[in-house]
């Protein structure tokens, strides 16, 4: 019988719709019943913004209203023998960002009133965490049943004032008392799941409820969100074959490509390669390979928190840290890498049992070209599309091996922006080269590590190393010689590509290069 082609999901995050409109659904219910079945009944998970987080919780509101028919045909329905019903009371924090105190009490009120029509309200229901409280009472009372309490997105009112030292306190104190009567409500209380990206402490947010397990970096739930590769090749097997015919490569081009650009995540280890759905579903959807996730929007706390913390772009990846560093609580960190790691901008991509430290890096293409992006206008300029359009004329200029071309475009680009503050300085410009490259899809480092001392800057394309130095009011000479003089290439010699010296002077004055040298290693 002919396979026929299921409409992809993007931005649906409604369990029922997905399989009653034929959307296709990556079975993820395994993972649902060995939640609902394990030793806790309160747990947390924390992903990244569009993970699947979401439709999670809604499959979690459909398991627990016994709603058996939408099931079928999944795991979960050899696995599940009862189907229990349950009150459910679902409620979807997404819809509190960018609010004050006043307008955030008003929308819990709202939240809570969508049940108290259902449930009623007590009389001496007044605040919010009693009106929460009274409501799961009733509801127990009246069903005869434990009630299940979804909480999505739970951090989601307090990621934008993450940065502000006067407003974080004010809405987490809001939040606090409204989450307290979780721990009161136990003997009521089938289920509580709670999503979020990043991981506040229990003493800040959930008050004494402090029994909730934290199933975020537990092996068996490692793809509990996002997409393995696996799942990609058993359930999608037929759209690989539609995309290949779309773009006119094989299938193992294909796959190639999604893996390059979107997958690379892992939330523990050892984990499967994770792949971003979001920007899994949209390539899929449109037959081209865009940069999705972050074209639906970065977050301004992050550039907030990168130039609240002094984050170098180059410092961004390449972390060794121990779990307790990154899956930390975000208002107690000293660093931005937990921000970093729960926010979906870097991920586990090694650990060593011997030391129990983890190596954290940007996990794809995607995230990397679109942080890069993103971080232009505080090192560059504004103009994000001259940026582009100059990157796109490097890119052809280097195609053809042509780094002189390169230059003179590059030269020619910084003469033209503004002057920026604090460009004085050879570090700076090391981190514009840094994000343009990165622009490039080039591999590039910056103080790499020699026998004889440190390189300023490693490129890296299809075909070609590029040793580069970076002198400050001097001379492209005096770059070249330093690199002669320390024989930084000798490091690269087995590398398996041509390589190429590189010597670049600017000038403060002028505020973009002097002159430079090019020399290849023979």
């Amino acid at each position: 019988m002919e396979q026929q082609q299921k409409f992809y999901p993007v931005g649906i995050q409604t369990f029922s719709e997905i399989i009653g409109k034929n959307y296709l659904y990556i079975d993820k219910t395994e993972y649902v019943y060995r939640m609902t079945h394990s030793a806790s009944k309160y747990m947390f998970l924390s992903r990244p913004r569009r993970f699947g987080k979401s439709l999670l919780a809604s499959t979690l509101h459909c398991y627990f209203e016994g709603r058996k028919e939408l099931f079928k045909g999944l795991a979960i329905e050899k696995l599940e023998a009862e189907w229990n019903m349950h009150p459910v009371l679902h409620f979807d924090m997404s819809t509190a960002k960018h609010m004050d105190k006043e307008r955030l009490d008003s929308e819990l009120e709202r939240k809570l009133l969508e049940y108290e029509e259902i449930y009623g309200r007590g009389k001496g229901d007044v605040e919010v965490n009693q009106r929460l409280q009274g409501v799961i009472q009733r509801a127990f009372q009246q069903t005869g049943k434990q009630v299940v309490v979804l909480i999505d997105e739970y951090d989601a009112p307090l990621l934008d004032v993450m940065h502000e030292d006067k407003n974080l306190p004010i809405l987490r104190n809001v939040m606090r008392n409204f989450y307290s009567p979780l721990k009161a409500c136990d003997p009521y209380l089938r289920y509580v799941f709670l999503t979020g990206i990043t991981k506040f402490s229990q003493l800040s947010i959930f008050s004494e409820l402090n029994n909730i397990k934290n199933i975020s970096m537990d092996e068996p739930y490692a793809a509990i969100c996002g997409i393995t590769e696996e799942e990609i090749k058993e359930q999608m097997s037929y759209d690989l074959g539609l995309l290949a015919e779309k773009m006119q490569i094989t299938r193992d081009e294909v796959l190639a490509k999604l893996k390059e650009n979107y997958d690379g995540y892992h939330f523990t280890w050892p984990s499967p390669d994770i792949y971003n759905p979001f920007s899994l579903f949209n390539a899929f959807n449109d037959g081209k390979f865009n940069s999705y996730w972050f074209g639906s929007g970065t977050p301004t706390y992050l550039i907030e928190m990168l130039n609240k913390f002094g984050v170098l772009p180059s410092e961004i990846g390449g972390i060794e840290a121990v779990a307790a560093e990154f899956d930390a609580p975000t208002e107690r960190m000293t660093n931005i890498t937990p921000l970093l790691y729960q926010s979906g901008y870097i991920t586990i991509k090694g650990y060593d049992s011997v030391f129990d430290i983890y190596t954290l890096d940007i996990p794809n293409k995607e995230v990397r070209i679109g942080l890069m992006r993103n971080l232009i206008p505080s090192y560059i300029t504004n103009d994000t599309l001259t940026t582009t359009t100059m990157v796109v004329d490097l890119a052809r200029a280097l195609s053809r091996g042509d780094m002189d071309a390169a230059l003179r475009l590059l030269q020619k680009f910084l003469s033209t922006i503004p002057y920026c503050d604090n460009t004085d300085y050879e570090g700076h410009y090391q981190q514009v080269f840094f994000i343009i490259f990165n622009l490039l899809g080039y591999y590039v480092d910056v103080e790499v590590r020699t026998p004889r001392g440190r390189v300023d800057m490693v490129m890296r394309s299809w075909t070609t190393l590029y040793v580069v130095e970076l002198k400050l009011d001097k001379s492209a000479d005096a770059a070249m010689q330093q690199i002669d003089l320390k024989n930084y290439p000798e490091r690269f010699a087995l590398c398996g590509l041509s390589v190429v010296k590189v010597g670049i002077n600017f000038d403060t004055k002028r505020h973009t290069l002097a002159d430079w040298k090019i020399e290849p290693v023979k």
